[in-house]
């Protein structure tokens, strides 16, 4: 085959940020990973026409959010529409709260948020990737092990597989479903 993003599975995030004056936005990816330990740094692939980007770029920070499956359709319909017309919190029944670290909120409704630093921005050709140093986590208590590691099956995590939705187990919703509903 030629070469095509084969790579799956791929997390989906809930990434927030902020305009100038601290309006929030959330934007949906699959295209965010680890991509250093030592200083902890994340990775964001988005196209520049987004509105998020231009708020990333801006503002030099944003939050990663790790959804679970109970707002896999919130999650799908941030990635529909766009920040510079609707309101996603609002539309998407989100809960914005305060970050420590960066001005960008976390998502309540998420158990883990990563508050992250921009470090550099890399053109790669349609996406260009931010790469976001870790400056703080937050890791609800309800999905600990009594080790104090967070528990899968309790953070109800799901992916992207080529356009479909999955859990841990199996597939539960196909990109775009949200538009259906």
């Amino acid at each position: 085959k030629k070469p095509w993003t084969a790579l799956f599975p791929c997390p989906v995030v809930l990434v927030t940020c902020v305009d100038r004056s601290g309006k929030p936005n959330v934007i949906t990816l699959a295209w965010a990973g680890t991509v250093c330990s030592d200083p902890p740094t994340l990775s964001l692939g988005i196209r520049p026409h987004r509105y998020s980007y231009g708020l990333i770029e801006d503002s030099g920070e944003f939050v990663v959010n790790i959804p679970t499956e109970k707002i896999l359709e919130a999650a799908d319909f941030c990635g529909m529409v766009s920040g510079k017309a609707v309101d996603k919190f609002s539309e998407a029944k989100l809960t914005p709260e305060p970050a420590e670290k960066v001005r960008a909120p976390l998502i309540r409704e998420c158990p883990v948020n990563i508050e992250c630093v921009v470090t550099r921005k890399i053109p790669l050709g349609v996406h260009h990737l931010f790469l976001g140093r870790i400056v703080r986590v937050h890791v609800d208590k309800e999905i600990l092990d009594e080790n104090g590691a967070i528990d899968f099956t309790k953070a109800s995590p799901f992916v992207y597989n080529q356009g479909e939705y999955w859990n841990l187990k199996r597939k539960i919703g196909l990109y775009g479903f949200s538009k259906h509903s």
